[in-house]
């Protein structure tokens, strides 16, 4: 299942509080879905490693209660309490813990209790981890704890990231390249053993370097530890003619009305930073000129820019210059 339809599952799944767990390797953003899900539904969100504690850190610590003359469970301090609360118990890497702690975890999932805990009606619990074959450090799920989850494998889909990126304002050097090179997006192979490759995070980690400053001597340095080097030396060698793409302000204003330009690699760059801009500022008119403006590039070009702005929400079929531009290009939409 591509992100979005992961999105849109775990959604349903948290209002009918059915437990599930999402599979997938590394870096492609499993963790970054379910938070998403918590703030866009104002839930509360709990991050619990499972890997990180024991046995006895889940069920709490039993000690003898004097009134009651029975020994009792003492609760963890990081589980909910709050009866009225709603929220997601998020079990990141559940399948890297010990044997012994995802038995713990058993009744937690199921019975929404664990020892003298009761887990607040409102709150669902959602799970994720790495493949086995990923070659990260994981145990095998016991078929008791893995039927009490519904199972929902994540792949990387470029046209997926490359909304969520446009609607995040990535950089359009990054966009713009991997729209040019998009099978560098993701390039994880647990045979080589590399510590740094291309994943949706360590792209956006390119991104956050990019924006934070870095003197330009140590960008290939610091980008190759993102992504390794033989993607950094490509990368950055594709942001280079990043000082050929016309000023997309000017477009937006209507001052530059077309452009003369071959190199792909600035045009799939200036289509991703137009529809970075437009995201913002979704002004009629603005759509207007660059329908205008779009008629001047090479028609795939024009028509990857249309439909990338569809994609994002920009709606150009009530703006100036649409049935113009349908007319040009209605022989590559048929």
């Amino acid at each position: 299942m591509k992100a979005s339809q992961i999105y849109d599952a775990l959604t349903h799944f948290t209002q009918e509080k059915l437990p599930a767990f999402i599979w997938g390797p590394p870096g492609i953003g499993k963790s970054s879905i379910v938070k998403q899900i918590a703030a866009d539904h104002a839930y509360d969100f709990i991050d619990l490693r499972l890997s990180l504690l024991d046995p006895t850190d889940l069920k709490g610590i039993p000690f003898f209660d004097k009134a009651r003359h029975e020994a009792v469970w003492a609760t963890p301090d990081f589980l909910p309490k709050d009866p009225d609360s709603r929220g997601i118990l998020f079990l990141d890497e559940i399948n890297t813990a010990a044997p012994s702690v995802q038995a713990a975890a058993y009744q937690l999932v199921l019975d929404r209790k664990v020892g003298d805990y009761t887990l607040p009606e409102g709150w669902s619990i959602i799970a994720a981890g790495n493949r086995e074959n990923d070659r990260g450090v994981t145990y095998r799920m016991p078929p008791p704890l893995a039927n009490r989850f519904v199972h929902l494998e994540m792949v990387v889909d470029f046209e997926d990231w490359k909304a969520w990126a446009m609607q995040h304002g990535i950089d359009p050097a990054v966009v713009g390249y991997l729209t040019y090179a998009p099978d560098r997006l993701f390039d994880f192979d647990p045979a080589r053993n590399e510590r740094s490759f291309p994943t949706p995070r360590s792209w956006e980690y390119v991104d956050r370097i990019l924006r934070s400053g870095l003197d330009e001597g140590l960008l290939h340095e610091a980008v190759t530890g993102a992504i390794g080097r033989e993607n950094s030396v490509d990368f950055l060698a594709f942001r280079k003619v990043m000082h050929r793409m016309p000023d997309i302000d000017a477009i937006m204003r209507g001052e530059l009305t077309g452009i003369e330009e071959e190199d792909n690699r600035v045009l799939f760059a200036l289509c991703a930073g137009i529809v970075n801009r437009l995201i913002r500022e979704p002004d009629k008119a603005r759509i207007g000129r660059i329908l205008a403006f779009s008629m001047t590039l090479p028609p795939e070009f024009a028509v990857m820019l249309v439909k990338d702005m569809q994609k994002n929400g920009i709606n150009p079929e009530n703006a100036p210059h649409w049935e113009d531009w349908v007319r040009k290009f209605s022989y590559l939409l048929a």
